[in-house]
């Protein structure tokens, strides 16, 4: 028996050197020299001929940053399956100073977007003041700790503010046959900046790496590829009755035969993923557009782009988290944008850009049900943002009803101030 690694590779050699596996009995060993002879980056140029391209491509992986973009290009990259990468996190990060994007480039949308910026910026101090009266710092805790946890608590409160034309950053990690897939589709969003990221990230990897992006292009698959981004690309339900909706394909007596499996499992381990073919959960409910990115971050199934609207109000948790007259000063604020909102002259996609984050959208979640009992109990923990754990709660609730034989380990816990939040950072070693 052998094992190798071998990490210092072109993508496109690794690739090569996985596929040249099903054609030759050789040792990596081999294919490793004729990659060194051959160069780096041409070994799959000198020996693909003939052989499934697609598949090829499927072992070869790397990483794109995306720098200076809104947080609606952000969301519009990581809608997919597959997608793997970081983000700049707005409840940690202060984003003051963060460039904004304004596809509309008038005085009243501007204006817009600054009112919003000025609210979250010059309500930093206040908010933190609040939050330190009504959870003062305890005996033994760490200073630097509990002023980290009131930043961070500041934050979740604040980016509610934020409008999505606010910039962001962030990363993908992928292999080139995803990253070719996904940018199929992205060239044709129906978003000018979205599409214009897409392209340029498609350029930038036809450039290092031409034989994995040399795909001929047909008519009728671009114009299909048009149809499905300029008419589903955005998710928005009509209207809500009810802020949540719980449904399911799957029948009770299906977990009989492996009632072992539901009752014995422990907290932190995930059912198994033959468990996927029983059937289906649906959840559709309203969560602020903040809190959506953490839901999106699931995509073990499918989770529908919302259109970010005011149709749905501002979630209410951001307001009750405010001073009372920070409160009435917001509640004010948002009353008048959503009115100067209305006036500008572009369409739903477009407008995005000028409404804050905080604002509810509809969200619909299909999951099979080894993913949906992870999403929920990973959401339901004391460190996510309130609003979606809320929803993760709702969720808990359901599967129970539904499911009462079912292990599930959920924090039901009420949401509290938690100074452990001035923990969750990443620090150079010292």
């Amino acid at each position: 028996m052998k094992v190798f690694i071998y990490d210092e590779f072109n993508p496109q050699d690794t690739a090569m050197m996985q596929a040249l596996y099903s054609r030759s009995a050789e040792s990596v060993e081999v294919h490793a020299e004729k990659v060194k002879a051959s160069g780096s980056g041409k070994f799959m140029e000198k020996f693909y001929v003939g052989y499934g391209h697609a598949s090829i491509a499927d072992c070869g992986s790397t990483t794109i940053f995306i720098e200076g973009v809104s947080m609606l290009v952000a969301k519009a990259v990581q809608d997919w399956p597959l997608y793997s990468g970081q983000e700049t996190s707005s409840r940690y990060i202060d984003m003051s100073k963060q460039p904004l994007v304004d596809p509309l480039g008038t005085k009243e949308s501007k204006a817009i977007q600054a009112k919003w910026m000025k609210f979250y910026t010059e309500s930093q101090s206040k908010v933190e003041d609040h939050i330190k009266s009504k959870y003062p710092k305890k005996d033994g805790e760490d200073a630097a700790v509990y002023e980290k946890a009131v930043k961070a608590r500041a934050f979740d409160v604040l980016r509610g503010f934020l409008p999505a034309g606010v910039t962001t950053q962030l990363s993908w990690h992928t292999n080139l046959r995803q990253a070719a897939d996904k940018l199929a589709l992205l060239v044709h969003h129906p978003v000018l900046e979205i599409k214009e990221v897409g392209e340029k990230i498609l350029s930038s990897l036809q450039t290092k790496y031409t034989s994995s992006f040399s795909h001929k292009l047909y008519e009728a698959s671009e114009a299909y590829r048009d149809l499905i981004a300029k008419k589903y690309t955005y998710f928005l339900d009509k209207e809500y009755k009810n802020d949540f909706a719980f449904s399911t394909n799957i029948k009770p007596a299906y977990l009989g035969k492996f009632k072992d499996l539901f009752a014995k499992r422990p907290e932190k381990t995930n059912l198994p993923n033959f468990l996927a073919d029983l059937g289906t959960v649906t959840f559709d409910f309203l969560l602020d557009f903040g809190s959506f990115r953490d839901i999106q971050r699931h995509r073990n199934g499918v989770c529908r782009m919302p259109l970010l609207t005011t149709k749905f109000g501002f979630n209410e948790w951001y307001l009750g988290e405010l001073p009372e007259n920070l409160r009435k000063e917001a509640l004010k604020l948002i009353k008048e944008q959503i009115a100067l909102i209305k006036k500008l002259k572009t369409t739903k996609e477009i407008a995005q850009y000028y409404i804050a984050m905080g604002f509810n959208v509809s969200c619909k979640t299909t999951y099979a049900l080894p993913a949906t009992v992870y999403t929920v109990e990973l959401r339901s923990g004391k460190m996510v943002h309130p609003t979606l754990r809320l929803v993760a709660h709702k969720m808990a609730k359901a599967l129970k009803k539904k499911f009462p034989n079912m292990a599930l380990h959920a924090d039901m816990s009420p949401s509290d101030w938690d100074v452990r939040r001035g923990k969750q950072d990443i620090q150079e070693k010292k």
